[in-house]
C-alpha cells in the first residue's frame, strides 16, 4: 500500500514513532569518517572535546585526524590494515578512530584494563600490526614488547600531559611523574608527536560503505573473544538512527554529551562518540567513572545527555550527595548494556526530573537495535520499540523458522541496516549467527500488542528446574522491588534433584541490615515457589565488567566450583 509517495508498513509499533519519524525512512550510508568531515563543515569552531578543561574544536580535531592519517600512511598503515586503540577515554580516541578509518585502516578496540594475557590473544587473532597506548606506566608496560612477541610491527605513544590544560599538564608533569612511562624511541616504538608532525596531506583512498570499519570484540570469559565485522555502512546508519531518534528533543550544535562510557565499547563508540558528531555536540570525556567527578562535572559543564549502563544509574541513585548537585541540564539519558531495574529507572527520574529510557543492543548490531520513545509511550521495563529500517522478530527457539505470536516468549531475531557482516575468520559461527538474511541474538524476549519488546533473560542464563524455566531477570525485578536493595544478580546453581535452583546475590543499601529470611518473606507474594531463591548470599559488591555491568558470568564460574546439594 502507499500514501502520500510513502509504503505503508503494518508494523504494530510505527504509531508509537517519535514526531515526524517514519518506520521506513530513507537511511543512506556513507563511509563513517564522513560523519566528521559534514560537522566540521557546518560548525568549524563550535566545541567538539572538553578533556580535563582543555577544548577541542570542530575544527581542530579534523586538522588533528588529517595529520594523524599522514603520519599513519607514512608508517605503512594502509587499507586493511589492523590499528588497535589501546587507550582511555582521550581526545586521541576519536582523532585515531577516525584517521584509521580515513586511509582504510580498521579499527580494533582493546580495553585499557586488559592484562598482557588477554591483549596477546586478540592481537593475534585479529591481526593488528600498529597499536596506540598512552606514555602511562599502566599501559605502556603490558604492551611495550609485543612487537618481538606478536605479530605487532609498531607501537605509537601518545603523551597524556600534552592533552591536558597547561596548568593541569604542568602539574601532571611534576606530581605524576612515577607514573609516566621512559620510552625508547626505535624502529618499533614512535611518539603520537612525531607522527603529528606534517601538513596533513594524505594519500586518499578509496573506501566503500560495506568495507570493514572496524574488528569489534564481544564478551567472553575463557579462549579468544570473536569479533564482530562492523562495517562504514552498519555504524554510520546506526549512528544516522540514532540521531533520528533523539531529534525531536535535541537540536544540532547545541548538546553536551556525557562521555563516561569507555569509547573501546560499542556502546559508547556509538552513541557518546559517533552520534555526538553526527549532532554537532560537544563531548564531555572522563577518563574514568568517580561518582563524585561524575556529579561536579554535570552540576558545573551542564550535560545534555547522558548515556549510560545500570549500574552507573543505581550508584547515582544511592550516593547520599546527590541532592547537592544541580543536575537539571540533564534532558535525555539513555540506558543500555545490561537490563534496567524498573525501581533504578523510576527513582532516576523521579529525583532528576529527568526522562529515563532503556535501549537494547548487542556488539554484532553496532549496537542500538530498539528504544523507548522518549516523548511518546515508555514503557516501564520494555527495551522499546525497533529503529527506523529495523525488524525484530521473536522465534522459537526450538525451531528457528517459527514466528511466534504476540505476548509469547522466544529467541530475539533482528534484521536491519546495523546488523554485522559476520564474525571475523570464523565462518561457520557466522552461519549459525545469521540466517536467512536475520540476526539470531541468543536473548529470549517477547512482543506485546503494541509493538513494544521485553527481554526475559538471556538463552544461555536460563535456570532449568525441575523442568521448569525460570528467568534469573524476574527474580531480579521482584528482588529490586525491596526499597533496601542496591545492586542484586540471580544465577542457576547445581541441585542433585531439581538440576538446578536459584542463588541470589544481594548488595545492601549503606546502613542496612537484612537477613536471608527477611529477602524470602519479601518475595513471597512477587514470586512463585519454583523461582523463589534456594540460596541468598550478602556481599558488600559484585563482580563488574569492564564497562560497569554486573559479571554475572564470573559468578556462574565461583559458583560451579563448588558443591550444592
Amino acid at each position: 500500500m502507499v500514501e502520500n509517495g510513502h509504503n505503508i508498513t503494518t508494523h504494530p509499533w510505527e504509531k508509537y514513532y517519535p514526531k515526524d519519524i517514519r518506520w521506513d525512512t530513507p537511511l543512506t550510508a556513507f563511509p563513517l569518517y564522513k560523519l566528521l568531515e559534514d560537522t566540521a563543515k557546518k560548525i568549524p569552531d563550535n566545541p567538539c572535546i572538553d578533556f580535563m578543561g582543555k577544548i577541542y574544536t570542530y575544527r581542530e580535531i579534523q586538522e588533528l585526524v588529517y595529520k594523524a592519517a599522514k603520519g599513519l600512511q607514512d608508517l605503512g598503515v594502509k587499507k586493511g590494515t589492523k590499528v588497535g586503540l589501546f587507550l582511555p577515554n582521550t581526545p586521541y580516541n576519536i582523532i585515531f578512530y577516525y584517521a584509521i578509518l580515513r586511509i582504510g585502516g580498521i579499527v580494533v578496540n582493546y580495553s585499557p584494563l586488559y592484562v598482557k594475557r588477554e591483549i596477546i590473544p586478540q592481537i593475534e587473532d585479529s591481526q593488528t600490526e600498529y597499536l596506540i597506548t598512552l606514555d602511562l606506566k599502566v599501559l605502556y608496560e603490558k604492551a611495550y614488547d609485543l612487537p618481538q612477541t606478536t605479530c605487532l610491527k609498531k607501537i605509537i605513544i601518545c603523551s597524556m600531559a600534552n592533552i591536558l590544560p597547561f596548568a593541569k599538564s604542568i602539574a601532571f608533569r611534576a606530581l605524576k611523574f612515577g607514573e609516566i612511562a621512559k620510552i625508547t624511541v626505535d624502529e618499533s616504538h614512535y611518539l603520537s608527536k612525531d607522527i603529528f608532525s606534517n601538513k596533513g596531506d594524505f594519500q586518499e583512498v578509496s573506501i566503500s560503505v560495506k568495507d570493514t570499519a572496524v574488528l569489534q570484540y564481544t564478551g567472553g570469559t575463557t579462549g579468544v573473544p570473536k569479533a564482530a565485522l562492523l562495517t562504514h555502512e552498519n555504524l554510520y546508519t546506526n549512528t544516522s538512527q540514532c540521531a533520528l531518534w533523539c531529534q525531536e528533543g535535541l537540536e544540532f550544535g547545541e548538546e553536551k554529551m556525557m562521555g563516561i562510557l569507555p569509547l573501546f565499547h560499542v556502546f559508547a563508540m556509538t552513541v557518546v562518540m559517533n552520534v555526538s558528531i553526527k549532532i554537532g555536540a560537544l563531548m564531555i570525556l572522563l577518563p574514568r567513572f568517580d561518582i563524585k567527578s561524575v556529579f561536579k562535572t554535570i552540576h558545573q559543564k551542564k550535560p545534555t545527555v547522558l548515556p549510560a549502563v545500570p549500574t552507573i544509574f543505581t550508584a547515582l541513585n544511592n550516593a547520599r550527595s546527590m541532592e547537592n548537585y544541580d543536575l537539571s541540564s540533564l534532558k535525555l539519558c539513555i540506558s543500555g548494556g545490561a537490563p534496567l531495574p524498573v525501581e533504578v529507572q523510576e527513582k532516576f527520574e523521579e529525583k532528576t526530573k529527568c526522562k529515563l529510557v532503556e535501549g537494547y543492543g548487542l556488539s554484532e548490531t553496532s549496537p542500538i537495535v530498539t528504544v523507548n520513545p522518549f516523548f511518546t509511550v515508555n514503557k516501564t521495563g520494555s527495551i522499546g520499540i525497533p529503529l527506523p529500517q529495523t525488524r525484530v522478530e521473536i522465534r522459537d527457539p526450538d525451531n528457528q523458522h517459527q514466528l511466534l505470536p504476540v505476548g509469547q516468549k522466544g529467541e530475539v531475531c533482528v534484521q536491519g541496516p546495523q546488523v554485522m557482516a559476520g564474525y571475523w575468520n570464523r565462518a561457520e559461527e557466522t552461519a549459525q549467527a545469521i540466517q536467512d538474511g536475520w540476526f539470531y541474538t541468543g536473548d529470549v524476549g517477547y512482543m506485546d500488542e503494541d509493538g513494544y519488546f521485553f527481554i526475559v533473560d538471556r538463552i544461555k542464563d536460563l535456570v532449568i528446574s525441575g523442568g521448569y524455566n525460570i528467568y534469573p531477570r524476574q527474580v531480579e525485578e521482584a528482588i529490586y522491588l525491596h526499597p533496601d536493595i542496591a545492586e542484586t544478580s540471580v544465577i542457576g546453581v547445581p541441585h542433585e534433584y531439581r538440576g538446578q535452583v536459584v542463588k541470589a546475590f544481594i548488595v545492601l543499601k549503606e546502613n542496612v541490615k537484612l537477613s536471608e529470611r527477611d529477602i524470602l518473606s519479601f518475595l513471597k507474594d512477587k514470586i512463585s515457589q519454583i523461582e523463589m531463591p534456594k540460596f541468598v548470599e550478602f556481599r558488600t559488591e559484585l563482580p563488574k565488567t569492564l564497562v560497569g555491568k554486573i559479571y554475572k558470568k564470573k559468578l556462574i564460574e565461583e559458583e560451579l566450583a563448588k558443591k550444592y546439594v
